[in-house]
C-alpha cells in the first residue's frame, strides 16, 4: 500500500507462523491480532485532513448508527445490526422473492408445514433450510421442497416523503400507504429487504461491501458508487471564502460508501424522495439519541452521556451540529449561508410550501455521515477468539483449542473451505489487507502445492462449472439459489454499468474507451491471476491466448508476480475477436449469482446464513457444503463447492468442523462488551397479530399496522449479563 505506517504496524503486531507440514492442505487460518485496518489516505492524515478529531468522529458515527431518529419511522442503522452486528429478528423478516425480482408480482410460498406465509410471518425452526432434500448431505439427493422467498430485514413502511420535523417528533412527515405486497388485509406492514443483513463486525477489512459489491471501495462523498457517479462531490470552502464542489476520491472507504446507501433506501430506512439534506435538517439541531438511553459507561459515548451510575438517562449532552464541527475540517461546514443555487433546497410540499435553502452543513451531510460511520465501524474489530489467542506449534497450528476444534481445523482445510475463507480475515474479500499480509507471511495464504493468488488484483481467473473465467476477487457462486433468483455480482449499478470489475476488465482488454469505470480495473496485473489469460507460447490452447491469437507483455511491473509465466495479455484485436466468437472460451466471466464471501468470525452468532438467509444453523451450512450446494448454476465454483462423501459418512468430522467454527467466537461479542457495547434501541419486530390479521391503527397512520417492538437495553463497556444466542435458538418451534 501507500503508507509505511501500515507496514510498521503490521510488522510490529502481526505474528503469523505457518510451517510446511500438511502443506497439501493449503492455508492455515491465523490470528487477526495486530492486523491494521487498510488506511484511507487524506482522511485523518496529511497537511489538510478531512477529519481533525478522530475520536469525535467515532462518537458521531456511533450516535448516528444507533439513533432511531435517522430513519423516517424509527429505523436506525443498528435496527438490522443489533445482535453480534447482524439481525436476529424472527417476525416479519420474509420477502416473497429474491433481489431485483418484481415484488408486485411476487407470491409468498406456503410455509413448509402447509400454513400460509407472508407479511408478519413468524419464522419457525421447521421453515429452515429454505431448500431441503431427502438426504441433506448427499449430492444430487431429490429435492423435497424449495422456495425463492428470502429471509431479510424488516425496514420502513411505504410512503412518500413530504417534510422533516425539526425537533421532538421522531418520524418524518410522509404520505404513507399500504404497499401492494407488504400488507395484511388493508393494513400496511413494514417492507422487508430481499437480502440477509450480514454482520458489520470486521467489515472494515472488506474491499467492497454489500453482497453484490455495490458499495464501492472509493468513497465519493455523496453516494455508494465511487467514480461511477459523475455528479458526486462535496462543497469545500476556499481561502477567499467561496465554496466550490470538488470530487472526493477516498480509497479503502467502502464502509462510507455502504453507509450512505441506507438512509435514503425506501425499503430499509426512508420514505421515498428523502435526501441527505433533509436528514441533515432533521438532525443537526437535535441531541443525539434523544429518545434512547445511553449507558454512563459506554466505551465511546459515556463522556457525552447524561446518564450517571444508578441514574439512567436518555441522549447526549451535545448536538449533532457540534459533533460535526468538532470532528471535521471547517472548510467542509463553515459556510452557513443558505444558497439554493449551490446547495439546493427541499422540494416544496403542501405542508412546507416555501422551504428555505440548504447550507454547506446540510449539503455535505452525506460525507459527514459516511465517514463518521466508517470510523466507528473500524473500531468493531473482533480479534480475540480462541483461534486468535492460541499459541502455535512449529507447523503453525493452534494448540490451545479443544481437541475437537483442532481436528475441525484440519477438516476445514481438507474440505478446501480455506481457499475462500483465507487469511486472518477468513475471507478473500479483504483484498488490500490480504495482499499486504501475504508479503509478510506467504505460508498463511497457501503452500507449495495449494495456494491462493493473494494480490492487489480486484479480479482473478479460475475454473467454474467446466469453464475458466474472470470473477471479482472475494466473490463466489456457490449454488445457494437458482441463477434466475438473484444475479448478485452480475447485476448493474444505478447508471446501467456492470457491478462486476470482471466485466469491465474484458472491455479493458479490448482497449474500449472508458472501460475502466473503477480505476482499480486499470491496475490489474495479468501475472497475478490465479489462472493466466495469456502465455508466450507458439501452440494453441483452448482457454489461454498464445502467439497464435496475438499477445503482448502486460503493461504493469512484473515484480513479485504470482505467476511470472502469465505476464502477458491478448492484443486488443485478439481480445475483441475472441469476445465475438459464439464459442468464446478465453474471454469469459463466471459472475452469475456470485456473492461476496463473508468472514467467519463469530459465525456461531450471526445467523441466518447466506445472502438469502436460507439457513438457520451452522449444521445446515455444513450439510449444504457436504452435498456440494443446492443448484448447479452457470458460474458455480465447482473447484471449491463439490460433494464431500467422506464428510457425509463421518459424523465426528462434522462435529469437529462445527467445534472449529465455534472457536471463532469472540466472547466480547457474545456479551456485547467494548467495543461492541451500545445504546438502547427499540427495534420493530413485526406487528401484533399474524399473517391473516393484524392490529391496525399505527400512530404514524391509521392505515398501518401497529408495531411490536423488541427492546434492546443500553449496555456499557463491561457488557451484558446474558449472552447473545445463536439465531436458530430464537425461532419458534
Amino acid at each position: 500500500m501507500k503508507t509505511s505506517s501500515w507496514h510498521l504496524l503490521a510488522l510490529a503486531g502481526l505474528a503469523l507462523t505457518a510451517g510446511l507440514a500438511s502443506a497439501h492442505l493449503g492455508p492455515i487460518p491465523v490470528s487477526l491480532k495486530g492486523v491494521p485496518v487498510p488506511p484511507t489516505p487524506g482522511l485523518t492524515d496529511g497537511p489538510d485532513p478531512i477529519v481533525i478529531n478522530k475520536q469525535k468522529a467515532i462518537a458521531l458515527g456511533k450516535a448516528l448508527f444507533w439513533d432511531m431518529n435517522v430513519g423516517s419511522d424509527g429505523m436506525a442503522c443498528a435496527s438490522c445490526h443489533f445482535s453480534a452486528g447482524a439481525d436476529a429478528r424472527t417476525k416479519n423478516q420474509r420477502a416473497p422473492a429474491s433481489k431485483f425480482a418484481k415484488l408486485d408480482d411476487g407470491q409468498f410460498s406456503l410455509r413448509f408445514d402447509g400454513q400460509p406465509s407472508g407479511p408478519n410471518d413468524t419464522l419457525r425452526r421447521g421453515d429452515f433450510p429454505l431448500f431441503q432434500t431427502a438426504a441433506p448431505m448427499s449430492e444430487d439427493s431429490p429435492v423435497i421442497r424449495q422456495t425463492d422467498d428470502t429471509i431479510g430485514s424488516a425496514g420502513v413502511f411505504k410512503g412518500q416523503f413530504r417534510n422533516v420535523e425539526l425537533s421532538e417528533v421522531a418520524a418524518d412527515d410522509c404520505a404513507r400507504e399500504a404497499g401492494a405486497v407488504f400488507h395484511v388485509g388493508s393494513a400496511g406492514t413494514r417492507q422487508v429487504e430481499q437480502r440477509n443483513a450480514p454482520s458489520v463486525f470486521n467489515a472494515a477489512f472488506n474491499h467492497r461491501l454489500l453482497w453484490d459489491g455495490a458499495a464501492n471501495n472509493i468513497f465519493n462523498g455523496s453516494s455508494q458508487w465511487g467514480m461511477r457517479d459523475t455528479g458526486a462531490g462535496v462543497w469545500i470552502k476556499q481561502a477567499n471564502g467561496q465554496t466550490i464542489k470538488v470530487r472526493l476520491q477516498l480509497e479503502n472507504a467502502a464502509l462510507a460508501s455502504q453507509a450512505v446507501s441506507v438512509p435514503t433506501n425506501t425499503t430499509e430506512m426512508s420514505c421515498a424522495n428523502r435526501t441527505f439534506g433533509d436528514l441533515a435538517r432533521k438532525l443537526l439541531m437535535r441531541r443525539p439519541l434523544e429518545n434512547q438511553h445511553v449507558h454512563w459507561n459506554d466505551s465511546v459515548l459515556g463522556p457525552y452521556a447524561y446518564a450517571k451510575p444508578d441514574q439512567p438517562a436518555k441522549g447526549l449532552k451535545t448536538y449533532y451540529m457540534h459533533l460535526v464541527r468538532g470532528a471535521f475540517n471547517s472548510k467542509y461546514w463553515s459556510d452557513l449561508n443558505r444558497n439554493a443555487a449551490k446547495y439546493g433546497m427541499p422540494q416544496p410540499t403542501s405542508s412546507n410550501p416555501q422551504p428555505y435553502a440548504y447550507n454547506q452543513y446540510e449539503a455535505n451531510f452525506a460525507m459527514f455521515f459516511g465517514i463518521a460511520l466508517q470510523l466507528y465501524q473500524q473500531t468493531l474489530i473482533s480479534d480475540d477468539s480462541p483461534l486468535d489467542r492460541s499459541a502455535r506449534d512449529a507447523e503453525g497450528l493452534p494448540i490451545d483449542l479443544s481437541a475437537s476444534a483442532q481436528r475441525g481445523l484440519q477438516v476445514f482445510r481438507d474440505a478446501h473451505c480455506n481457499l475462500c475463507h483465507v487469511g486472518p480475515h477468513l475471507t478473500s474479500a479483504a483484498v488490500a489487507s490480504n495482499a499486504y499480509l501475504v508479503r509478510l507471511n506467504p505460508d498463511a495464504f497457501g503452500s507449495s502445492t495449494i495456494s491462493v493468488a493473494t494480490t492487489d488484483n480486484v479480479v482473478t481467473r479460475q475454473l467454474a462449472n467446466g469453464v475458466t473465467g474472470f470473477i471479482d476477487t472475494g466473490y463466489a457462486a456457490t449454488g445457494v439459489a437458482h441463477d434466475d433468483w438473484d444475479p448478485g455480482l452480475a447485476g448493474k449499478d444505478a447508471f446501467g454499468n456492470p457491478l462486476s470489475f470482471s466485466m469491465q476488465y474484458l472491455d479493458y482488454l479490448t482497449a474500449k474507451p472508458g472501460a475502466a469505470i473503477d480505476p482499480q480495473v486499470a491496475t490489474i496485473r495479468a501475472c497475478d491471476l490465479q489462472s493466466p489469460i495469456a502465455q508466450d507460447r507458439t501452440d494453441t490452447l483452448a482457454r489461454i491466448f498464445t502467439r497464435v491469437q496475438g499477445i503482448q507483455p502486460q503493461a504493469h511491473s512484473t515484480d513479485n508476480c504470482y505467476n511470472p509465466a502469465g505476464a502477458f495479455v491478448p492484443t486488443p484485436a485478439a481480445a475483441a475477436a475472441e469476445l465475438a466468437l459464439t464459442n468464446n472460451q478465453r474471454m469469459r466471466t463466471v459472475i452469475q449469482s456470485a456473492f461476496k464471501i463473508p468472514n467467519l468470525r463469530n459465525v456461531e452468532l450471526t445467523g441466518p446464513y447466506m445472502h438469502n438467509g436460507s439457513m438457520a444453523s451452522l449444521e445446515e451450512v455444513i450439510e449444504f457444503y457436504t452435498r456440494g450446494g443446492n443448484f448447479h448454476g452457470v458460474a458455480k465454483q465447482t473447484g471449491f463447492v463439490f460433494g464431500q462423501p467422506l464428510l457425509e459418512l463421518d459424523a465426528t468430522s462434522r462435529a469437529d468442523l462445527l467445534a472449529f467454527l465455534k472457536s471463532l467466537t469472540d466472547e466480547r461479542v457474545r456479551y456485547a462488551q467494548a467495543p461492541f457495547d451500545h445504546p438502547e434501541i427499540f427495534v420493530p419486530h413485526g406487528h401484533p397479530g399474524d399473517t391473516l390479521v393484524v392490529d391496525q391503527g399505527n400512530p404514524l397512520d391509521p392505515l398501518l399496522a401497529k408495531d411490536a417492538l423488541l427492546h434492546v437495553e443500553a449496555v456499557g463497556a463491561t457488557g451484558r449479563a446474558t449472552p447473545i444466542v445463536p439465531f436458530a435458538e430464537l425461532l419458534a418451534p
